[in-house]
C-alpha cells in the first residue's frame, strides 16, 4: 500500500509516499480501508515536527482520526464486519498507572495510508446520513467537547460559556456542544471573520480577542456577573489570563489544548476568592463518539471543511494548516487524483 512516511523529524517536507506492507490486522483489530484523515495542528504538526510531548519511532505513519471501510477482520472479530463504515477513535487504548493511552498515528502508525489496521472497538460506526469526510471532522472533536463541557465542567442550561479559538476544530466543536447542551455562547476568536464564522455555528456574542478586551467583553455581556465556564484550550500566555478573569464566582475553565505556548500567568487571587475550578483533561470514549456521529447525522452538528487534498499532497496540508489560512479542516483522501 502507499503511505506518506516521515524518517525524522523536521518541516513538512519530510513527509514522503512510500510502498509500505499491507497491515495485517492481528487477533480483535480490524482492517480499515481509508477513505479520509484530517490534518491536525497538535497530533499531526507536532509530532512531525518533533515538538510533541511524546517522540515517535521512525519509520513512522501520522494520521490520527481516519475514516473508512472495514476490509478484513482478524480473529476473534464479531462486533464489527466487513463493509462496515467506520471512524477511528484517537486513542485506541486508554491510560494505565505509569503509562499513557496509545494513540493512533503518535505510538503506533496511523491514517496517513490506503489503509490501517485498528482494535474493532476503536472503529465506531458511521450512521447514515454521513459521509466519510464528515465523519472524521466530527469524530476527531466532538467527543472531547462533550466530555470536556458535558462531564467535566458539567455545563447546566442558561449558563454562559466562552469558547476560546472559537472557529478552530476543537473551537467550533465547543462552541456547537455548548449549545446543544443548553448554554449561551460567547464566541472569542482572533479575526473578524473567524468571530463571524462561530456567529454562524450558534454562539450568540462574539469577541475579536486581538481587537478587543476579552475580561471586559464578556463582562459587559454577562451583565458584569462573568462567564461560568471558559472552554479554552489555547494556552497563549497573553489571551489565558484574560480568559481566566472573564469568569465568574465558581467558574470552571476546561482545557485539553496548549498549542499557544503552554506555560501562563494565573491570577491565583481570582483562583481563590472566585472559588475557579481548572479542569485539565483529554477525555475521549467510544459512547462519546456514537453520540456525536448520531447528532451530526441528525444534522444538529455542522462540519466545516476548507480543503480536500490527495494524500500525496500531505506536506502542503501541512503548510496550510501551519498557516492557519482558512476555515474549516484541511482533509486527505488516499486514492484521490491530483
Amino acid at each position: 500500500m502507499r503511505a506518506a512516511v516521515i524518517r525524522e523529524v523536521g518541516p513538512p517536507e519530510v513527509l514522503r509516499m512510500e510502498e509500505v506492507p499491507l497491515p495485517v490486522p492481528s487477533p480483535g483489530e480490524v482492517l480499515v480501508q481509508v477513505h479520509a484523515v484530517s490534518v491536525n495542528r497538535t497530533l499531526d504538526l507536532a509530532v512531525r515536527a518533533g515538538t510533541y510531548a511524546r517522540p515517535v519511532r521512525f519509520p513512522h505513519v501520522l494520521g490520527t482520526d481516519p475514516s473508512g471501510i472495514v476490509v478484513a477482520l482478524g480473529e476473534g472479530v464479531t462486533s464489527r464486519k466487513l463493509g462496515d463504515r467506520v471512524s477511528v477513535m484517537a486513542r485506541l487504548r486508554p491510560a494505565v498507572p505509569g503509562r499513557p493511552p496509545v494513540m493512533l498515528g503518535v505510538d503506533v502508525w496511523g491514517g496517513y495510508a490506503d489503509y490501517v489496521a485498528v482494535p474493532a472497538e476503536a472503529a465506531r460506526p458511521i450512521p447514515d446520513g454521513l459521509d466519510f469526510l464528515q465523519a472524521t471532522v466530527v469524530a476527531r472533536h466532538a467527543p472531547m467537547a462533550y466530555g470536556l463541557l458535558r462531564d467535566e465542567a458539567r455545563v447546566q442550561l442558561g449558563e454562559w460559556v466562552v469558547v476560546m479559538g472559537a472557529a478552530g476544530g476543537l473551537g467550533a466543536a465547543g462552541v456547537q456542544v455548548a449549545k446543544l447542551l443548553g448554554a449561551r455562547v460567547i464566541a472569542a476568536a482572533g479575526a473578524p471573520e473567524r468571530v463571524q464564522h462561530a456567529l454562524e455555528l450558534g454562539a450568540e456574542h462574539g469577541v475579536n480577542y486581538r481587537q478587543e478586551d476579552l475580561t471586559a467583553r464578556v463582562r459587559e455581556i454577562t451583565a458584569g456577573r462573568g462567564a461560568d465556564v471558559v472552554f479554552e484550550n489555547i494556552a497563549d500566555p497573553t489571551l489565558f489570563p484574560q480568559a481566566f478573569l472573564s469568569l465568574g464566582r465558581n467558574g470552571r475553565l476546561v482545557t485539553a489544548g496548549a498549542h499557544g505556548g503552554g506555560t501562563v500567568p494565573l491570577d491565583v487571587k481570582h483562583l481563590y476568592l472566585s472559588r475557579i475550578t481548572v479542569i485539565g483533561s483529554a477525555v475521549h470514549r467510544a459512547e462519546d463518539v456514537d453520540e456525536s456521529l448520531q447528532v451530526a447525522a441528525r444534522g444538529a452538528y455542522r462540519v466545516t471543511i476548507d480543503r480536500i487534498l490527495p494524500l500525496d499532497a500531505a506536506a502542503e496540508a501541512h503548510r496550510l494548516v501551519a498557516d492557519r489560512a482558512g476555515l474549516g479542516k484541511v482533509m486527505l483522501v488516499p486514492g484521490m487524483a491530483r
